[in-house]
């Protein structure tokens, strides 16, 4: 009769441990774009003019987690006064790679004023990421490498769009 409560007692104790265990993770969800990630480039995006000081640009706009994703990727050319500018909800601490990306650009980390605060050249096909300093980063834009120190635009410049400031033009008056 011992026996039989000890082992009740023991059945007891062994389902509720395992009963109370998490379960385990058998993978992590998968991308909006599956495990390889894009596989060739995005059809243009819709562009917005840019200004940074008295450069204009013409710049395809990346918002939703896929454009962003795929960025520049397959692309093999780009002209010198057109970029990317990619739109982020809140600043963060941006991290850029060149994933399958063929061309050489700079990037330029951007806050939520739509100051400069960064720039960066980047190598094709080079998947370290280029961390930023901060995390006011809200806005990153990608031009042809080199084209900021042609065009004397560096740390501090204001990039402003047809419809006025950045925030303005994405998110309304804040």
């Amino acid at each position: 009769m011992k026996f039989d409560r000890w082992a009740g007692c023991l059945l007891v104790v062994v389902l509720l441990f395992f009963g109370c265990k998490k379960p385990t993770e058998t993978s992590a969800a998968p991308s909006p774009l599956g495990e390889s990630g894009p596989t060739n480039a995005q059809p243009k995006l819709p562009a917005l003019k840019l200004w940074l000081g008295a450069q204009e640009l013409s710049a395809e706009v990346a918002r939703t987690p896929i454009q962003v994703q795929t960025g520049m990727m397959f692309r093999t050319s780009l002209g010198e006064t057109e970029g990317m500018l990619f739109v982020f909800s809140a600043p963060h601490r941006a991290a850029f790679w060149m994933r399958n990306t063929l061309m050489p650009l700079s990037c330029a980390y951007i806050d939520s004023e739509g100051a400069i605060l960064e720039t960066h050249d980047m190598k094709p096909k080079d998947e370290t990421p280029i961390e930023a300093r901060t995390d006011k980063i809200q806005y990153v834009l990608e031009v042809n490498q080199g084209w900021f120190a042609r065009h004397q635009v560096s740390t501090g410049a204001v990039v402003r769009t047809e419809r006025g400031s950045l925030t303005e033009t994405f998110f309304g008056r804040r």
